[in-house]
């Protein structure tokens, strides 16, 4: 198979089978009424905290609200700085804004593309009160150094790993570093509801108090409002399709850790390329296998995107920096200063196919695009 004939190539998709449709035909059939009517939703909660050695678990119509629920019950608002790194998806801070909050970028490794202890050190203000840490494409930071840092100076972390699950750090699985922590099961991800999320906590304070703002700030079993809040309620038809995929869990993270692997056999020969790592201390879940062009090849992010697709391989671009997009005026200009692994890292890089039905020569088809964008065919 050439990448000209890689029409049927996906850039992301999930992988489902017989289970999922059983338990969700259930869940149709008779997920409705009484104490069934969310039986799927608290499964999947409880199944999922459990695994993550986790108190709590509040199931979201997406990670977005996830971070914005558990920003909004820890108090975060106006006066308020929440750091976060250059490099994520816009859902990761969108929430900060939505509070009227400041968000404060911070620059991120080059290496592991994710924020560390000195990046976050450098913005800390008498204001900050909390940092976003995302564990990018299934990467993770050095936790340890961070959870050090932020207890020293009193800022509460909250962890993204949105992208992350099944990666371990030190044996910790993502999911259970900071305060809380936030999920997605968007259509593209590992596991996933088509939209949907999951809040982790282990406070029980923090989960009453998100728990009450996720339902209109209405107590448990009653109309009687306290306060005017949120619906960020999650329903039995997605819940099922997730309580069937996490029953998968092991078999959907191998599925992505074999592309990764097929991506870096494919084109290792080639120096100076640089894929999600995996140190000794890391066992990555790669979401997604990200692709950095080394200096050496003078290759951008934008020339290889556009190239490829021309080839009918879609990719995605590496994240860009938050601080050069429209919805962050007037910041990019100080940003590229402060910032410089950002800028550069991201572009550098490009996201590949990483769908779950690739297949052998799906992935014969994206490294040969890659050699012949690098002049290596």
């Amino acid at each position: 198979m050439t990448p000209d004939d890689a029409m049927d190539i996906q850039m992301a998709g999930p992988w489902i089978t017989e289970h999922e449709e059983k338990l969700v035909l259930d869940a149709l059939r008779h997920g409705w009424y009484g104490k069934d009517a969310y039986r799927y939703v608290e499964t999947f909660e409880r199944e999922f905290a459990a695994y993550h050695n986790r108190e709590h678990a509040l199931m979201t119509p997406n990670c977005t609200t996830a971070l914005h629920l558990v920003l909004a019950g820890l108090g975060i608002g106006e006066g308020d700085e929440v750091i976060a790194p250059e490099c994520t998806w816009i859902g990761s801070v969108a929430g900060i804004t939505y509070l009227r909050a400041a968000t404060v970028f911070a620059d991120i490794d080059p290496v592991h593309w994710c924020l560390t202890a000195e990046t976050i050190g450098a913005v800390i203000t008498p204001s900050t009160k909390a940092v976003i840490v995302v564990d990018l494409y299934g990467n993770m930071p050095d936790w340890y150094e961070i959870i050090s840092l932020c207890a020293a100076r009193g800022i509460v972390i909250i962890e993204d790993a949105a992208e992350a699950l099944g990666s371990r750090y030190k044996g910790v699985p993502a999911g259970k570093f900071g305060v809380a922590s936030a999920f997605s099961f968007h259509r593209t991800k590992t596991l996933t509801t088509g939209e949907g999320g999951m809040l982790l906590i282990d406070d029980d304070a923090l989960f009453e108090r998100c728990k009450l703002l996720r339902d209109h700030g209405r107590a448990p079993g009653t109309y009687f409002n306290t306060e005017v809040a949120f619906k960020y309620m999650p329903f039995n038809l997605q819940a099922a399709l997730g309580l069937a995929q996490f029953q998968r869990l092991d078999e959907l993270v191998d599925r992505k850790r074999w592309l990764w692997r097929g991506y870096r056999d494919r084109l290792g020969d080639i120096a100076d390329l640089h894929f999600n790592p995996e140190p000794g201390n890391v066992r990555n879940g790669v979401w997604n296998t990200a692709l950095v062009f080394g200096p050496s090849h003078g290759m951008t992010r934008d020339r290889a995107v556009s190239e490829l697709a021309a080839m009918n391989l879609p990719v995605r671009p590496f994240f860009h920096p938050l601080s050069s997009l429209p919805a962050y005026p007037g910041r990019e200009p100080q940003a590229r200063t402060m910032h410089p692994n950002a800028y550069d890292v991201s572009g550098r890089g490009i996201n590949l196919p990483c769908a779950l039905n690739m297949t052998e020569a799906s992935l014969d088809a994206v490294a040969a695009g890659v050699r012949r964008l690098l002049g290596r065919a």
